[in-house]
């Protein structure tokens, strides 16, 4: 009898081992296994001849639109661009006859935040062959690499270290948090040492945090990006007290960008919807040369929710919005389904419009962004939207996708990036149709180019597809992974 029992105890203690391993030996496949669609194919063409398009070069001086003209593209690099017809493709160079279709220069997301591979392939399935993470973990790091050496089929990437912030409403737990200038000034050299050289502040960081941060870039060399810090919210702040940093501290200090335009209203105009009061605001921005990336859909997407009581979020693509992401939102999508949104966001979104329009008349550089990677907001497909809010607020079509292309890349120094001349990279959209006369059209492709890669419409459908395969098995459990390895690290 005692026999039989050390058996099955044996037995069982053999499975349960085997389940254990079986079960890490899944979890570990679901963290590496990338979208096969991000893979390389191993067998390109020398190049792609692009002929008898429409032409957006984006340079300066020619026409915003030029009919039946021809593009060589020979690895990824542009080296002609002529009339229709008057290139000849060398040997082994692909030929795209671009008759109704429009090329462009491929899009740049100014302001998103990358959670996991997947949303790569959504980028690139949108048209967006570069964009800038503003919250970075280790994994960004890789990525970067990977893509640079043509190990993974991605947009150009670029990233922040993790957000610096202090103690506060606006404070998260994906943030590193600093109060002193010890602290802020240890803080930059681990980011520092990490391999990153960007920086991204909040708007929480005390006045002694965020003198440490300047102090230590100015030291190391690394740029700066993010909110205007406000100081410590105490009560009554900012409608009847002044914010503990004046906005303007944030100005002349060398910020490669300031984030939404949201926060600008918020602390600049202390959330007084106030037309004149906000006319000098643009012109000290104008005076001061920052760039601003205003983020309009990141505010008015959450309009749209409490509008649509929630339809919003389950729109076409939204399957694409990293799991992970949508499972920590739930309450907050419940809180915007519920909301009444006439005495408040709706508003301040019609405020933020007339904002843009007055920095835009102000001569401030603005940038497409969309704070992507956020819940109720689709990696890559808000691009366009975003487009679209900013022909709202005043900008012609052409500028604002000059925002998205020539101009982002100027200021994020993506170089020899954002227009189509001799000699710059050949990361390009063709459209089937003129996105001056319908912007949105850039959410659909006929086809992109990145990294020497030729995506047609059969490639761009299995990018569809990868950055649709938000399986819990994979797109999940790899997110979570980044973040207990972002929090590993950095204790």
């Amino acid at each position: 009898m005692k026999t039989n029992r050390l058996s099955r105890l044996k037995t069982f203690s053999t499975i349960t081992l085997l389940l254990l391993i079986s079960t890490g030996i899944w979890l570990w496949y679901s963290i590496l296994a990338i979208p096969s669609a991000l893979k390389p194919n191993d067998t390109v063409p020398s190049g792609v001849l692009f002929d008898n398009v429409r032409l957006i070069s984006m340079v300066p001086e020619a026409a915003e639109a030029e009919e039946a003209r021809a593009v060589l593209v020979i690895g990824d690099r542009i080296v002609a661009v002529a009339k229709a017809g008057d290139l000849t493709a060398p040997e082994g160079v692909l030929i795209v006859d671009g008759r109704g279709h429009t090329l462009m220069p491929g899009l740049i997301d100014a302001h998103i935040h990358l959670n996991d591979e997947a949303e790569l392939a959504a980028y690139l399935a949108h048209g967006v062959t570069a964009v800038r993470n503003m919250s970075g973990y280790p994994f960004h790091l890789r990525l970067i690499q990977q893509i640079a050496s043509g190990e993974l089929l991605g947009p150009d990437l670029i990233t922040t270290g993790p957000i610096l912030n202090s103690r506060g409403p606006n404070e998260t737990v994906l943030q590193q948090t600093v109060t002193t200038n010890d602290e802020a000034r240890a803080a930059v050299r681990q980011q520092y040492r990490a391999g990153y050289r960007a920086l991204k502040i909040y708007s929480n960081l005390t006045l002694e945090a965020y003198q440490g941060i300047l102090a230590e870039a100015a030291v190391l060399g690394m740029s700066i990006t993010g909110h205007s810090p406000e100081g410590v919210r105490a009560s009554g702040i900012p409608r009847d007290k002044p914010f503990d940093i004046d906005w303007q501290d944030s100005l002349g200090r060398g910020f490669t960008t300031l984030e939404h335009i949201e926060t600008i209203v918020w602390h600049s105009l202390r959330d007084n919807l106030d037309e004149h009061k906000m006319q000098q605001v643009a012109a000290q921005l104008a005076a001061s040369g920052e760039v601003v990336t205003p983020t309009l859909i990141a505010h008015k997407r959450l309009v749209r929710i409490a509008t649509s009581k929630g339809a919003y979020l389950e729109r076409s693509g939204s399957d694409a919005i990293n799991p992970l992401v949508r499972f920590y939102a739930r309450d907050a999508e419940q809180f915007w389904s519920q909301m009444d949104p006439s005495s408040y966001e709706q508003p301040h979104a019609e405020f933020f419009l007339t904002a843009t329009r007055l920095l835009h008349e102000a001569g401030v550089p603005l940038i497409a962004g969309t704070d992507s990677g956020s819940f109720g907001l689709i990696p890559g497909g808000s691009l366009a939207s975003e487009l679209e809010l900013l022909v709202t607020a005043g900008l012609t079509p052409y500028e604002a996708l000059a925002s998205a292309t020539r101009v982002s890349a100027n200021a994020l120094g993506f170089e020899k990036m954002g227009m189509i001349t001799p000699g710059f990279r050949a990361n390009l959209v063709l459209i089937p149709v003129d996105p001056l006369q319908q912007i949105d059209a850039v959410a659909h492709p006929a086809g992109v180019m990145i990294g020497g890669h030729w995506l047609d419409s059969m490639e761009l459908e299995r990018m569809r597809h990868a950055a649709k395969d938000n399986t819990f098995n994979r797109t999940f459990n790899r997110t979570l992974w980044r973040f207990i390895e972002m929090k590993a690290v950095r204790h």
